[in-house]
């Protein structure tokens, strides 16, 4: 009898101990981590386009070029061409489909739902999942790109933080992550590659995330998102 109530007490302390682990598990992943702060410019997004033009003109004329963005040119150029705030997938592909080369780099990969990709066996495609995305911030230190989205969970706003190193492989975008939080729950290093290698394998997705012709490179340097031109 001694040992039934032992048992007893165990499981008890150890039934309570994982609903308190559980919920708060539960508190990180819905406390949403701050957004990074970016320096408003209203002359940003100008600035990009212009950059863009440029660099335009100089393939034109059979030179090489490459464009860089600070952060606060690639956050207002992006906010301008990713067609956000839960549209549908077809308005996304409307906002970018007048945009330049370098554009399609920049807004290709970028739609992703958090929660499907590091929840579900499936392979979601970017097209089926950019309309869960609600915001999208990105930040920049030495190479990292550090990107912070908001994307809705069943009516609730959740956030999720990617840190990582962005490159071209072989004509395609490459993406490797260092670190992530969805919510203030820190994220293993297997879940990252794990979710990352299954956004990037499927092959419809690959196929979003190849670089236009004229594009040889892609790459955060110094702080700052370069495009290189052929």
């Amino acid at each position: 009898m001694a040992d039934a109530g032992l048992f007893k007490k165990l499981y008890n302390i150890l039934t309570w101990s994982s609903l308190i682990g559980l919920i708060f598990v539960m508190i990180l992943v819905f406390r949403k981590s701050p957004a990074p702060e970016i320096p408003a410019d209203p002359t940003a997004a100008a600035r990009a386009e212009k950059k863009f033009e440029a660099a335009d003109q100089a393939k034109a004329a059979g030179q090489p070029s490459q464009v860089a963005l600070d952060r606060s040119e690639l956050n207002s150029y992006l906010a301008q061409n990713l067609g956000l705030e839960g549209a549908p997938p077809a308005a996304a592909a409307g906002a970018a489909s007048g945009a330049s080369s370098g554009t399609q780099v920049l807004a290709g990969g970028s739609g992703s739902d958090p929660a499907a990709v590091l929840s579900s066996g499936e392979q979601p495609s970017i097209d089926e999942i950019q309309s869960s995305v609600k915001d999208v911030k990105v930040d920049m230190v030495g190479d990292v790109v550090k990107a912070y989205v908001i994307f809705d969970f069943h009516g609730k706003d959740l956030s999720l933080e990617l840190d990582g190193h962005l490159s071209a492989d072989n004509g395609y975008m490459k993406f490797v992550p260092i670190s992530g939080k969805l919510g203030s729950l820190p994220l293993p290093q297997s879940t990252l590659n794990e979710a990352v290698d299954k956004l990037m394998s499927s092959p419809e997705n690959r196929e979003k995330l190849k670089l236009p012709s004229d594009i040889s490179d892609i790459k955060i340097e110094d702080g700052h998102a370069v495009v290189q031109y052929k």
